[in-house]
């Protein structure tokens, strides 16, 4: 029988969520570029975090892989919060 582990919290230095900006969505910090926009371009469009960069480049490679690694630790929460973007916007192509 496996032991249940307390999940910890974890730090994501460069993701901020703040009311009023972005609808509350996680961000990168001192952007208001959603972490579900770096998802969605690494993770489902096959771009590479280095490709990523040279499309955005005010971002840097830390704070992308930081937003992959917030996803990871949160990844209902920013699924569910791209379904509904999705299904609030039917037709248009996300982010």
């Amino acid at each position: 029988m496996a032991l249940a582990v307390p999940r910890r919290e974890v730090s994501h230095p460069h993701i901020v969520r703040t009311p009023g900006l972005c609808g509350g969505r996680p961000v990168i910090h001192g952007t208001r570029f959603p972490v579900s926009s770096v998802v969605y371009y690494i993770l489902h469009e096959g771009m590479t975090p280095e490709e990523l960069l040279r499309e955005f480049s005010h971002l840097s490679l830390a704070q992308v892989y930081d937003a992959l690694a917030y996803y990871y630790d949160n990844r209902e929460a920013v699924d569910e919060e791209m379904r509904a973007e999705r299904e609030a916007a039917p037709g248009e192509s996300y982010p």
